[in-house]
């Protein structure tokens, strides 16, 4: 499958050559890279074990979250559950199946002297590795995750889940470069708990990996694991976002792009924070679980669907009005609000949701609380502000702003907050992660899982990973600590999780 430019070589960065016009360039331009070339382009045969030696330059937004990845944020965890011993050969086999059908899981992030960083696929790719902790050792580190601070309470899923987070592969990228060649970007890892359960936790770089990709994978995995085949994913190489933009969606004139830039900058100045507990020790990202019932959240979605807006605008305005209830005087406030959304329907070519990589993009918004709003009110006009972004190609056309602003503060951290990192209040996905349970998941002994990223380098002091699964929301929230502290966040969930029931029982009288 080829895919066409989007982007200018301005906005990527990349020198970028001219479409070649004759066959003879055609076929030149087809042939695989040597490995110490740059390939700003991969197109792939469908065999799925042909593999050249194949490297290309990150575009702007990838680049952008290597910087983002080795301070912490940006470390995708899927945490499974399962209550049925794992056929190791069986998981082996499905991990390498994910490979054989998606190239990009096979590459390796390098740094090139001349050309920076760059994702290699070696001419015969290693297949990735599934550590298994035993019992004993499990327990050990379930022991020791317990007795810090506030983690008594905590399931081994979930500590697991946070433990997987925090380790960072990728940190201090330049001197591990240097001395390892290239860097995987992604690690399977399965815990023996007691009484006949175990953890699987899938740990990848965001990079390849959005959230898209996430629930594709995971899909895919338990079809494997199954034995079930699915199959019909294969993809044939991968190109940065910044190619596949439509042309003239991203078009920008050089006085806008400082016009904008300056209005955030200006803009982050006036924005609210939650209250900093330790700005100065090491972070790391914990997790706080937001849960309703099956009732709850079917009148949730019906309150959503009412009023034309998508459940991410009634989890922003809760988590706003909680944020403002925290607060001891009645002045407005204004906060930072990001939304997330999948760009593949709207690239050029358009990509199905089995398309690996990162195809995201931010839409930052802000959002004045005067704390005499309803639910329904905040969420109607925080999910119009982003909707009216959204239909101005905001999130193609500001791509390349935030993406230099963000690069910009994680350089100088003293340009946010108490150098908290913070650039927002919270960030959300346009869409949540609907899922109804099969027979697969009873045939793996799944019991549970969990899936969401750091977010302890550059963020939002909450980040929203919302699922509703069989009917009932399931929302992972993601948190800097000791920046916010765990009874500070779950009890900012709570609240959260008040207002919107006390929302619902109004609902129900109108």
């Amino acid at each position: 499958m080829e895919r066409r430019r989007g982007a200018s070589q301005q906005r990527t960065g990349v020198s970028q050559q001219k479409e070649p016009r004759s066959q003879e360039e055609q076929s030149r331009r087809r042939q695989p890279a040597k490995e110490e070339e740059v390939a700003d382009r991969i197109e792939m045969g469908d065999a799925p074990r042909n593999f050249e030696s194949q490297t290309r330059l990150l575009g702007s937004t990838e680049q952008n979250w290597c910087k983002a990845v080795a301070g912490g944020t940006g470390i995708t965890a899927l945490a499974l559950q399962i209550s049925k011993e794992p056929n190791v050969s069986l998981f082996k086999k499905a991990l390498q199946k994910l490979q054989n059908d998606h190239p990009i899981l096979n590459s390796m992030l390098h740094k090139n002297a001349s050309t920076g960083l760059t994702f290699f696929n070696p001419p015969i790719p290693d297949h990735i590795p599934l550590n298994i902790m035993n019992q004993l050792k499990t327990s050990e580190l379930l022991r020791t995750l317990t007795s810090i601070g506030s983690n008594s309470s905590l399931s081994p899923l979930h500590l697991l889940l946070e433990h997987e987070l925090n380790i960072n592969e990728w940190s201090d990228i330049a001197s591990r470069l240097s001395s390892m060649g290239g860097l995987p970007l992604w690690f399977a890892n399965v815990y023996t708990l007691p009484d006949q359960k175990w953890v699987l936790v899938l740990r990848l770089h965001v990079g390849i990996c959005d959230r898209t990709t996430a629930v594709s994978l995971l899909k895919e995995l338990k079809e494997a694991v199954a034995d079930q085949g699915g199959g019909g994913y294969k993809e044939k190489g991968n190109v940065g976002i910044e190619e596949l933009i439509p042309v003239g969606k991203a078009k920008k004139t050089l006085w806008a792009h400082g016009k904008d830039m300056v209005a955030y900058s200006v803009n982050s100045l006036t924005l609210t924070n939650l209250k900093f507990k330790d700005v100065k020790s090491p972070r790391r990202s914990e997790v706080v679980r937001l849960k309703m019932n099956t009732q709850e959240t079917q009148m949730l979605l019906a309150g959503c669907k009412l009023r034309g807006i998508k459940l991410c605008g009634a989890l922003v305005a809760a988590t706003l009005l909680a944020a403002y209830s925290s607060n001891h005087n009645n002045n407005r406030k204004k906060y930072g609000v990001v939304f997330l959304n999948d760009c593949r329907p709207y690239l050029q070519p358009s990509l199905s949701t089995h398309e690996f990589g990162f195809y995201h993009s931010a839409i930052s918004t802000s959002q004045e609380v005067k704390g005499e709003e309803t639910l329904w009110d905040l969420a109607t006009k925080t999910y119009m502000t982003f909707e009216n972004s959204k239909n101005n190609n905001k999130h193609f056309s500001d791509m390349a702003d935030l993406n230099f602003l963000m690069s910009k503060a994680i350089e100088n951290p003293s340009l946010t907050p108490s150098s908290s990192l913070r650039t927002s209040l919270v960030t959300v996905f346009e869409d949540p992660i609907i899922e109804s349970s099969s027979d697969i998941e009873c045939e793996i002994g799944l019991d549970d899982y969990i899936g969401c990223a750091s977010a302890h380098g550059i963020g939002p002091s909450i980040g929203l990973f919302d699922t509703v699964r069989d009917g009932r929301l399931d929302c992972a929230c993601v948190y800097p600590a000791p920046l916010h502290s765990r009874e500070q966040m779950q009890g900012m969930i709570a609240k959260m999780k008040v207002i919107l029931l006390e929302s619902l029982k109004e609902e129900g009288k109108a």
